[in-house]
């Protein structure tokens, strides 16, 4: 079982990127999928998250971010558009396996992987 983060890099304020996060050994139709990220001495937290039962989003990415998922090609998506500074910090895409009250609890996934270093600078 092993998630793959790519896509990020260095982009300027206001600019966009595409995450993409590659599952392998399990299918996507059977677990949810989050992203969540951490910058320099802050924790980790929850981006965005897709099931089958919908789409949630952090207030603070809601309207700029949009995550997706491509079942045939098992792979999860996260589109980050009119980025910020504040966006800076390594991205993680994790399988949930624990269904905590909270879609964004930390310790509900695995596989958390090396992450995506997104860096948002002029």
């Amino acid at each position: 079982v092993q998630l793959q983060a790519s896509g990020g890099g260095l982009v300027q304020p206001g600019g966009s990127l595409r995450l993409s996060c590659a599952a392998s050994g399990f299918s996507l139709d059977r677990y949810a999928i989050g992203w969540f990220r951490q910058a320099p001495g802050k924790e980790r937290e929850g981006v965005s998250y897709i099931s089958t039962g919908g789409t949630y989003y952090a207030n603070s990415v809601k309207d700029r971010f949009t995550i997706s998922r491509d079942t045939v090609k098992n792979t999860v998506y996260l589109q980050m558009n009119s980025l910020k500074p504040e966006d800076t910090a390594v991205y993680f895409c994790v399988r949930r396996i624990g269904y905590g009250r909270l879609w964004d609890t930390v310790a509900d996934y695995d596989n958390w992987g090396q992450g995506t270093q997104v860096t948002v600078s002029s």
